[in-house]
């Protein structure tokens, strides 16, 4: 994590090159790096994971992930442009949230087709014999797809990169969820192009609506920074740090000393952060401050309630991800495994004994209708009696 200085020179620039100097700065911080790495490896060898899913909160840096990663595929792709000059190393499209009820896929497939650089999209001409205009609106989506896969066919693009995802599930029940899961689906399989969906924990229901989505899928959590884990804060701390030195101002703040305060307005989210001191830094350059002073920071921070609900959220998605044990147990269960070292952790195992135990023993307990209860009679002593 670079902690140089902001170029002195920027001091003497007009207000609107030094905020967007410090826009487009990027910290490239342990988790942006851990969920790069391991979207680049799902997207490079996905072993037979047609859709990547990319979830995390709202604010965690998910856009900067995804630029980063299409920037590596178009530099990596630079050796062999020459020799195929048809070919677009990576597509990237936003899913529209839907002005009804239902997402919509003929506004999709469009924005598709434009950043696949396809020409006269508005005039193709379908199965139907006329514009596309005139076909009725489940032609035109069908016909706009057909091309879509052409598209995607001719360009050969590495990944179709999906942000705001989560638009995916505005629709009316879960089985046309399932529906819009299974389109984008059959899309990938049928063009041999990884689709990547980024998005907030919203999209978590979507990735086990049945157990084909669930095989042919990868999930990736780019998590926040939790104040519970003492390597959690210190990467945090080194944020706060690295954006102070950034800030194009006569005078460096000290926000380091104020990293709590920043941690709970953020929740732990280093691009709520960032935008956070985006407003800060506008407005002290409007006034002339000399720095960022902790007045700025209470004064453009987002409100209590505003900060709790992101961070309800978070934790609900986060609760959501969270391998539990009893899952475990149902999935042995399940399957009807007997607890083995390594299946499972040492609890689980003996909880699993456990309900084998009490299970047998309440079937040795019971009797049918009528049959005797097993009990030992007493013997010898009546038949001396009687004697």
């Amino acid at each position: 994590m670079s902690h140089e200085n902001f170029p002195r020179e920027l001091l003497n620039r007009p207000v609107s090159e030094r905020l967007a100097y410090f826009r487009s700065y990027t910290v490239a911080h342990p988790l942006l790096k851990e969920a790069d790495t391991a979207l680049k490896r799902a997207i490079q060898e996905p072993a037979g994971g047609s859709l990547v899913f990319v979830v995390g909160p709202t604010g965690v840096g998910k856009t900067t992930l995804r630029l980063r990663v299409e920037q590596y595929l178009k530099e990596a792709f630079l050796p062999e442009a020459k020799e195929d000059v048809g070919r677009i190393p990576v597509v990237a499209v936003e899913a529209v949230a839907p002005d009804s009820g239902n997402f919509n896929w003929k506004d999709y497939y469009q924005r598709a087709l434009r950043s696949l650089e396809e020409p006269l999209i508005r005039h193709k001409i379908g199965s139907c014999g006329q514009d596309l205009h005139t076909c009725t609106s489940r032609t035109a989506g069908t016909e706009l797809r057909y091309a879509l896969e052409q598209a995607l066919r001719f360009r050969r693009p590495t990944a179709v990169m999906v942000d705001e995802a989560q638009h995916l599930t505005k629709m009316a029940s879960g089985r046309k969820l399932s529906d819009q899961l299974d389109s984008l689906k059959s899309l990938a399989n049928l063009t041999g192009c990884v689709h990547v969906l980024i998005g907030t924990y919203e999209l978590l229901p979507c990735r086990n609506l049945s157990a084909q989505l669930s095989r042919r899928s990868i999930d990736i959590h780019f998590r926040r920074y939790r104040a519970d884990d003492p390597k959690d804060v210190e990467a945090f701390q080194r944020v706060i740090f690295s954006f102070q030195r950034q800030l194009p101002l006569a005078e460096e703040p000290q926000l380091w000393r104020d990293w709590e305060y920043c941690y709970a307005r953020s929740i732990g989210c280093v691009g709520v952060l960032k935008d956070w001191l985006t407003r800060g830094l506008a407005a002290a350059l409007e006034t002339g401050a000399a720095t960022l002073t902790r007045e700025h920071l209470e004064k453009y921070s987002w409100s209590m309630d505003q900060c709790e609900k992101m961070a309800q959220e978070a934790l609900e998605g986060e609760s959501a991800l969270t391998e539990k044990r009893e899952v475990r147990i149902r999935l042995l269960t399940l399957l009807g495994l007997e607890p083995k070292p390594g299946l499972t952790d040492i609890g689980a195992t003996a909880e699993i004994r456990g309900m084998t135990a009490t299970n047998q023993g309440s079937r040795r307990g019971r009797s049918r209708v009528g049959e005797r209860s097993p009990v030992r009679d007493a013997i010898g002593s009546r038949c001396q009696n009687a004697g």
